[in-house]
């Protein structure tokens, strides 16, 4: 028999052994009996502002390590303002788990102070959940919570725990192994589906390698590499994805997908072959699915059955983890190359043609105003390829994705899936504390700032000196260009005013951060270098930049990527070009 304590001391002992080492969460009463023993551990316990900023810092972790992030909160509303962050997290396979406190199991069900069904709630949006009535069952919920989580396709989990469960007297026995029937992990690859999709990959003459955030989940960057440089083929890498292969690279032809470099989409296009590699055919990287690369064989290789055929059929699906499946095919694309290997120049001669025609760039304002995509690449030069960025959701989310280069896995740090404004500033804070060493930039709207800047205070206090580039156009930026596109320029409550109310500076000062401005294009590297220069406290850094500004190249949303605008202008008709 284990040693006798109550649930909540279970709880906390289980994390422990579950290698828990930080967790970002509020107390409230029914989870109120965990804290206590939390008061005696090792495991860190940040105190948050709100509980959606020590969901997204959960992320940021889990994101910047490759770690279990965890959250914890009590009943009700700390229960529910974890579903944002923890919906995000399973859009993004991100592995989270998220402690819940629940009213007494005697009085669940009729509507108790703070009481919430959020194992019901969160049914959708996890990619399993626990409602634990009994403290004999909380360390085997902790145990399959954290395996589940991070094993196959990572997601969130979500242990929801009743508060006799945690005042309970219980004996603790750690389980000695998890046996989940049902749950099976599908790593190891078909070895018929290696062959089948070495041997497309030799007969293919336009071929291009579609890379997701899964290359990222799965650490399979160097696999990447040497799979790219052995097939030769163009690269692209998906906003989730950027970092899985160095920007750097000569096969490296940009992000594909709404606002992708051109040589990306029209390659994706005009390929007679996708190597698409944890990827899922998102509909902002295919646009119109039925037109979406339409000569194209597919060969999908992801670890989740699910997506094999969820969007675009599969001529060889490759079910497994995405790293043991590249290390497979490099020794079965060596041997049908032995045997006969295309040739790739008349395509690398299109795409070449593409990516030199089509750049990725930005016009100058004509006003002398400040060009928001001139402070994020400014950012980008000035700071060492180590450096982590994490982004909100708009305007300055894609220019951040277009104009740094990412060299590394990890550095890169986004809501791609759900898109969740006010993401940037705690998964920054998340990130840090994850990677104390490294320089963590959070490159924010002045939209999404304003949904979770409540979170510098939480680094202020606990000594987590992010630095936050806001790149304020006064607007909700992206809804903005829309209207300017879509709606004849009526601006319905896009306006934030927000280059008058608040001031950013004065309010980082407020909250225990450095709080800079920069308004000028001639002062923006001397900017940077004073905020990198500060690393003992966080930094928040103003840029008031051109209002109109907008995101290019485009593929306006329901249209083809064939469609592609590039700043206002239609591409060429593709068609027409000989192939």
């Amino acid at each position: 028999m284990g040693e006798e304590m109550t649930g909540a001391q279970s709880l906390i002992r289980s994390l422990e052994n579950a290698g828990v080492d930080v967790m970002f969460g509020i107390p409230g009463g029914a989870i109120l009996p965990a804290y206590d023993p939390i008061y005696d551990s090792k495991i860190r316990h940040i105190l948050v502002r709100h509980e959606q900023g020590a969901g997204h810092a959960a992320t940021g972790y889990a994101q910047a390590t490759g770690r279990v992030g965890t959250c914890i909160a009590t009943s009700g509303p700390g229960a529910t303002n974890l579903v944002t962050p923890i919906a995000d997290a399973q859009m993004d396979s991100v592995p989270m788990v998220a402690i819940t406190g629940q009213v007494p199991s005697s009085a669940i069900g009729t509507d108790a102070f703070q009481e919430a069904d959020i194992r019901g709630i969160t049914m959708p949006i996890t990619k399993h959940n626990y409602l634990v009535t009994r403290a004999v069952d909380i360390p085997r919920a902790i145990a399959e919570a954290y395996h589940i989580a991070a094993s196959g396709r990572p997601g969130a989990v979500l242990v929801d725990v009743a508060k006799d469960a945690l005042q309970e007297k219980v004996n603790y026995e750690w389980p000695k192994n998890i046996d989940l029937p049902g749950y099976r992990d599908h790593s190891q690859p078909v070895p018929q589906s290696i062959r089948d999709a070495a041997a497309l990959i030799a007969q293919s003459v336009r071929p291009v390698l579609y890379v997701g955030g899964g290359v990222i989940k799965a650490n399979a960057h160097k696999e990447l590499r040497a799979l790219a440089e052995l097939v030769g083929a163009p690269v692209v890498t998906t906003l989730m994805a950027r970092g899985a292969f160095p920007d750097s690279h000569q096969l490296h032809v940009g992000m594909p997908g709404m606002h992708g470099s051109v040589a990306a989409v029209t390659s994706l296009q005009k390929a007679d072959l996708l190597i698409t590699l944890g990827a899922r055919f998102d509909d902002r990287v295919t646009g119109k699915l039925s037109t979406f690369a339409p000569g194209a064989k597919v060969i999908h290789a992801d670890i989740d059955p699910a997506e094999i055929g969820k969007n675009r059929h599969a001529d060889v699906p490759v079910i497994g983890d995405v790293r043991l499946t590249m290390a497979q095919l490099l020794p079965a694309v060596k041997a049908e190359f032995a045997k006969s290997q295309p040739d790739l120049t008349p395509w690398w001669k299109q795409v070449e043609g593409w990516r030199t025609t089509y750049p990725v760039g930005y016009d100058v304002p004509s006003d002398g105003s400040l060009s928001p995509q001139y402070v994020i690449e400014r950012l980008g030069k000035i700071s060492d390829p180590d450096t982590i960025y994490t982004a909100g959701v708009g305007q300055h989310q894609m220019w951040a994705s277009q104009f740094i280069s990412y060299e590394k896995p990890r550095t890169w740090l986004n809501s791609g899936g759900l898109g969740t404004m006010g993401y940037a500033v705690p998964a920054a804070m998340g990130a840090k504390v994850g990677a104390p060493d490294t320089t963590v930039w959070a490159i924010d709207g002045d939209g999404c700032f304003q949904m979770t800047n409540q979170e510098l205070v939480t680094c202020a206090i606990n000594n987590i000196p992010i630095k936050v580039a806001l790149i304020n156009n006064e607007s909700l930026g992206m809804v903005r260009q829309w209207q300017t596109l879509f709606y004849n320029q009526r601006y319905s409550n896009t306006d934030l005013h927000s280059k008058r109310v608040p001031d950013f500076a004065k309010l980082a000062d407020a909250m225990g951060c450095i709080g800079l401005r920069c308004e000028r294009p001639e002062d923006v590297d001397k900017t940077i270098e004073a905020a990198m220069a500060i690393t003992d406290q966080p930094v928040v850094v103003d840029f008031n930049v051109f209002r109109d500004a907008m995101v290019w190249p485009m593929v306006a949303a329901g249209t083809s990527n064939d469609d592609i605008m590039i700043a206002r202008e239609l591409a060429p008709d593709w068609d027409s070009q000989e192939l």
